[in-house]
């Protein structure tokens, strides 16, 4: 894919710069590679540099207001200080290296309802700075992602909606100061104990940190409430494990626990096993990243918390500049955007440069 800019900061006959990604499509944790070509104007120009930005957008909640916003929360240099002479034309090779938190935006192959992601081009000549269009990135669920949210298509979970919220989730580690909500409707055997689930990947080289949102339906005499269960499951053991039965073991011990809950980090019955194979890359999954199908203590090992502040939103977590800085068939229906890949980049121009 490619957008071009013709760098309104320097008027007519200024410096046009392409960026063209190899491959749109990425996974968390992977390279993300391409060229930014540049073709001088009517004129030598200084540039003071050429950066890369990954762009999304997230809710914002806390203080009295809740909104959306878009920031970049990946930037990569591509140059520093150099001069592009008059019709001089040079390509600029990247790698982007995704972040292993990078939220998923493709399930199935189609754009995940709520989800939108991008690259722009930020070019800077003479004090002047000029950003690009945007241009869609795919990111794809990495092995152990794909399986769990394929086992809760086959316990009959509907996709809601997805989406990122700016903030930190109490007691696990994050590199990005936002977090990917999947939200699902319940099937009916849930339906009457449970309003939606929210599922939440935070991925880290070795392992993945699963963070389940339930909220939970009242009744007549009582009120409904959030409960949440953490688990934490290995890259190897993908696909070596039956995750529609460990995702199901999940939610029942939700939905048979009303009480107050164990803190997090109390192993549940019937984990902290390894399972047959692991330790093992998996086949068919590109080229493993460092670290990848590495052995994890106590795979599996899960708790539960009741509703308080284990989501923190907004004005917990740490600030909007930071991070500037810084199977298939019918079941997959209901994650499709419903909506051509084009329309991304067109509400990405609505956005605030």
């Amino acid at each position: 894919m490619v957008f071009k800019k013709l760098l309104g900061a320097l008027g007519v006959g200024g410096p046009s710069v392409d960026t063209v990604l190899s491959n749109p499509s990425t996974y968390p944790g992977a390279p993300l590679t391409g060229n930014v070509n540049l073709v001088g104007g009517t004129q030598d120009a200084d540039i003071e540099h050429i950066t890369l930005g990954l762009v999304t957008r997230m809710e914002v909640e806390g203080g009295g207001s809740d909104y959306s916003t878009v920031a970049d929360f990946l930037r990569v240099p591509v140059t520093g200080p150099m001069r592009l002479h008059t019709g001089q034309q040079l390509s600029i090779p990247f790698r982007i290296d995704m972040p292993w938190e990078t939220p998923i935006t493709t399930v199935y192959g189609q754009t995940l309802r709520g989800m939108v992601m991008g690259v722009r081009t930020e070019l800077a000549i003479a004090r002047a700075v000029d950003k690009g269009d945007l241009d869609a990135v795919h990111v794809h669920p990495l092995p152990i992602h794909q399986r769990i949210l394929d086992a809760f298509s086959q316990l009959g979970f509907r996709f809601k909606s997805a989406d990122l919220e700016y903030g930190q989730i109490y007691g696990v580690h994050q590199t990005l100061p936002f977090y990917q909500e999947i939200e699902y409707f319940p099937p009916q055997q849930y339906a009457h104990a449970i309003n939606e689930v929210e599922l939440t990947f935070v991925t880290s080289p070795h392992q993945v940190e699963v963070v389940l949102e339930f909220d939970k339906r009242g009744g007549l005499f009582t009120q409904g409430h959030d409960t949440y269960g953490r688990y934490t499951v290995s890259h190897a053991d993908a696909d070596t494990t039956d995750w529609r039965q460990v995702v199901d073991g999940w939610v029942r011990q939700s939905v048979d626990r009303r009480k107050s809950m164990p803190g997090f980090g109390q192993p549940q019955p019937g984990y902290g096993h390894p399972q047959p194979g692991y330790g093992h890359p998996q086949p068919g999954y590109g080229h493993p990243q460092p670290g990848y199908g590495h052995p994890q203590p106590g795979y599996g090992h899960g708790g539960h918390g009741h509703h308080g502040h284990y989501r923190q939103h907004g004005h917990h977590g740490s600030g909007m500049g930071g991070m500037a800085m810084g199977i298939a068939g019918g079941l997959a229906a209901g994650y499709l955007a419903g909506e051509a890949i084009d329309e991304i980049g067109d509400a990405f121009e609505d956005f605030g440069e």
